[in-house]
């Protein structure tokens, strides 16, 4: 087979986001757009020669023809093996987990994540390093200049392999390893858990469960370990096909794309335990009948209940969660004694952390948990904790939750989305909240509710020193609420600003209410203060979570 060396030119926006690089299915299938970006990619790390690659994806439009065009790439570049899922199917936490088993050096997903899929639709491509975690900024970074200054991508000429057969082939001198996607993650899960516990639990016919797929990655790997391993009924779950265009959908686990779930989870045909997770799989979303489990109120459950876990059982080195993140897993460090670390949105900041063993568990606001078992959040190991938890415990999720807060307090917690806003409004609201910090401090912007602290979150890694600034704009109050503003950059069209709420509650007597009744007066704070209606002539938010 000849190796093809295709002149080429740089493209301007092709810098990788905190996920990669975003982009529509159009702008990666013109040209060479998709062969440039995974040309800088290999050109970023030389050291790559005669390694090992796992290459895989959510399964959204686009992936196949994708992985056929990598396959020739990496042969062309000196990769000796890629293990590939077959179908070209791998959730982001079964790549992570690969990567580790197999010592991979690194591996490329395929997947915009929540983003919706189809031909108009979204599309995206994120390299792990050897770690299994997103590849840090000062590599993002070298991608980024190699993009720039690229001349050429090398290419091997040859036909498309065969995605759907499992074995060993290879193209050019390189071996390319078909493997069944879900073997090697769900191996991993039954080192973490007691399947044997956990199977007469779900087998028992007492507790019934739901889990929605949405069409998305996680479908295959749900019917094997729920239905399969452990006993759930057949039907446990739904939507569990992975479709090209998620069935027409928005594989987005919250309380607007997973309507149907939610809806069933308040109605009174609700089973004991409800759950979904996204288009790639590292998300998800738990609910009890008639209650919605807050993100950051999950992890904090989760680390409370931890040593339950036969993986946890000698206790947690540590926690960690996104600034956005309510404080509530702060509540139970302090209470069990935990060092708890406080870092920037976006799952490789985790990463050192985990690495250097200074926590064991840590989530995002952003639907997204995981320990120190792979290096990426993952939707199904959260909810084979809470399983877990729950079989432990012998309670309902409400139950729990309540518990819960009885013992730590109550972070009433809400996040605003303001999606597709336009880029130059957004930017612009953050730079008129920047230049109020400064007058902020000390000023009362409600009866019992003064600021604090106010100020741009800046984080410098306590492992390698390095800083990351601007990372959200932060107001503190005296009575311990915190509002928050960021723009997200997991889109791919205009912004999306998110607006943060969250308010402490120690008294159980107050810990009933309606978290946008308990945090009306601040949510009137935040659309005041950030000029929201006259900038972005936005009213209402696009999702309330």
């Amino acid at each position: 087979m000849t190796i093809l060396r295709i002149p080429t030119s740089p493209y301007p926006d092709q810098r990788p986001g905190t996920s990669g690089l975003r982009k529509k299915v159009r702008v990666f299938q013109e040209g060479p757009y998709l062969p440039n970006f995974i040309q800088a990619v290999f050109n970023a790390i030389p050291s790559h020669l005669g390694q090992t690659l796992v290459l895989g994806g959510d399964g959204r439009y686009f992936n196949r023809e994708a992985i056929q065009v990598i396959l020739k790439m990496a042969a062309a570049n000196h990769w000796g093996r890629v293990i590939v899922g077959r179908g070209g199917l791998f959730s982001t936490p079964a790549v992570s987990a690969i990567i580790r088993a197999r010592r991979a050096f690194g591996g490329l997903i395929l997947s915009a994540s929540h983003n919706p899929g189809g031909p108009d639709a979204d599309f995206g491509i994120k390299y792990n390093a050897g770690n299994g975690g997103p590849a840090p900024e000062s590599l993002t970074e070298a991608i980024w200049e190699e993009s720039q200054r690229l001349r050429e991508y090398a290419i091997l000429e040859g036909p498309d392999l065969n995605l759907d057969r499992e074995g060993e082939m290879h193209i050019g001198a390189m071996s390319v390893e078909i493997v069944d996607p879900v073997t090697d993650y769900a191996a991993l899960m039954k080192q973490i858990f007691d399947f044997a516990a956990l199977s007469k639990f779900l087998s028992s016919g007492h507790f019934h469960i739901r889990f929605d797929a949405m069409h998305a990655i996680t479908g295959p790997y749900a019917h094997y370990i729920l239905e399969e391993c452990l006993g759930a009924a057949l039907g446990s779950v739904v939507h569990g096909v992975p479709l090209a265009d998620f069935g027409g959908g928005h594989p987005d686990p919250n309380l607007v794309y997973a309507k149907p779930l939610a809806d069933l989870m308040f109605s009174d045909s609700a089973p004991d335990f409800g759950a979904a997770s996204d288009g790639d799989g590292d998300r998800n979303m738990i609910l009890g009948r008639h209650i919605f489990v807050t993100p950051s109120d999950s992890v904090a459950i989760m680390a409370a209940h931890a040593t339950c876990i036969p993986a946890y059982q000698k206790g947690l080195l540590g926690v960690a969660r996104s600034m956005p993140t309510s404080r509530a897993l702060d509540a139970v460090a302090a209470a069990l004694h935990l060092p708890c670390y406080e870092t920037p949105t976006g799952w490789k900041f985790f990463g050192n952390l985990l690495d250097t063993h200074k926590i064991t568990i840590c989530g995002e606001e952003s639907f997204g948990t995981g320990s120190d078992h792979i290096r990426e959040k993952d939707g199904l190991w959260a909810v084979l904790m809470w399983l877990s938890i729950l079989a432990h415990t012998n309670m309902s999720v409400d139950r729990l939750v309540f518990e819960h807060w009885a013992r730590f307090g109550r972070h009433y917690y809400s996040r605003h989305d303001y999606e597709g806003i336009s880029a130059h409004a957004g930017a612009q609201l953050i730079k008129n909240l920047q230049s109020l910090l400064p007058t902020l401090i000390g000023t009362t912007l409600s009866p019992g509710r003064t600021v604090q602290n106010a100020d741009d979150f800046r984080y410098q890694d306590p492992v390698d020193g390095s800083i990351s600034e601007h990372q959200g704009i932060r107001l503190l109050f005296t009575d311990d609420s915190r509002l928050i503003f960021r723009l997200s950059g997991t889109g791919t069209e205009g912004a999306t600003l998110r607006i943060y709420y969250e308010h402490y509650e120690r008294n159980p007597a107050h810990q009933a209410k309606d978290p946008q009744v308990a945090l009306a007066d601040l949510i009137r704070i935040g659309q005041q203060i950030s000029g929201l209606e006259s900038l972005t002539g936005r009213t209402q938010p696009t999702v309330i979570t």
